[in-house]
């Protein structure tokens, strides 16, 4: 088959980069393999000619991963508003088994505090800010995706970034993110409600996916002393389950196991020392890249 298409050691080489952008416009591992499939479906539903025509197959590719997601993204807010409970982007672990053409580069751009605000933005907006400022796509290019002026496309990415830098604040040192996450470990198998309170932002907010499918709170969980009783109670009446300490989108998480089966991976958003936010997604839908991840507990 290679020695049949001179290109298509690019065009496949592409993949990871393609994986990657469409993970970021839409939160969601799976849609974003969907749109990859699409988009490489497209190339081959095309001549011969018509390909060879393309000057930049990686450009081409991009371009189309993105107008697909685009379109998504407009159909995305409709199909949430259906959604049971709260929706909350898919997580990532560390994919250190999985295939490098289908990793997620786990940086900045993909933390769960990070993913999270993108989901405030229109459409439009996250399409220019994640090509612009984080894939650094001219905004010429950005503005022949999305559809607009290149200086519509540049306030579209002044307005995104506008909403990140007024919802998040500098992260603390990555040491001390790993243990403020691991001593709430280990309150919370000690059911210490008032260890619990201390690690917490007084007005902490925790908020669980289940997405209809699996038991999880439908409204968000508000209030340091709050949280701590429902993750108690939790524990109290889940004797089964085990926690462990896990990478979650590039930052210390947890993964909770109910007999060996990833049942829920918690995702943590630090203010200065103290838990601000807690992601908890159980939607089995959204864990099914962590059931052949495998934990060594040597």
């Amino acid at each position: 088959m290679s020695g049949g298409d001179p290109k298509l050691s690019v065009i496949m080489s592409e993949r990871r980069q393609l994986i990657n952008l469409a993970y970021r416009l839409l939160g969601s591992l799976a849609d974003a393999e969907d749109v990859v499939q699409e988009t490489y479906a497209r190339w081959y539903a095309m001549s011969r000619d018509k390909q060879d025509a393309i000057e930049s197959p990686g450009a081409w590719l991009t371009t189309v991963a993105s107008r697909i997601c685009l379109d998504l993204l407009g159909s995305a807010r409709v199909r949430r508003e259906r959604y049971v409970g709260e929706w909350i982007p898919e997580p990532v672990p560390d994919q250190t088994q999985t295939d490098p053409a289908d990793r997620v580069t786990l940086d900045e751009s993909v933390n769960m505090a990070f993913l999270v605000v993108l989901e405030s933005m229109t459409p439009a907006e996250r399409v220019a800010f994640i090509l612009h400022d984080v894939f650094r796509y001219p905004f010429p290019e950005v503005a022949e995706i999305v559809g607009r002026t290149p200086a519509a496309c540049r306030q579209l990415a002044t307005s995104a970034r506008r909403r990140i830098r007024t919802s998040q604040t500098p992260p603390a040192p990555e040491a001390e993110r790993t243990a403020i996450v691991r001593d709430f470990m280990q309150a919370w198998k000690a059911k210490d409600i008032q260890t619990l309170v201390g690690l917490l932002d007084p007005e902490a907010v925790s908020i669980g996916d289940g997405g209809g499918l699996v038991s999880a709170a439908l409204h968000p969980v508000e209030g340091a002393e709050t949280i701590a009783r429902y993750f108690v109670d939790l524990a109290e009446r889940r004797g089964s389950l085990t926690v462990e300490e896990r990478t979650v989108n590039g930052q210390p998480g947890l993964v909770v196991l109910d007999e060996g089966v990833t049942a829920a991976v918690l995702a943590f958003d630090l203010e200065g020392d103290k838990i601000k936010h807690i992601w908890a997604i159980r939607n089995p839908e959204k864990l099914r890249p962590w059931t052949d991840v495998r934990i060594d507990r040597r």
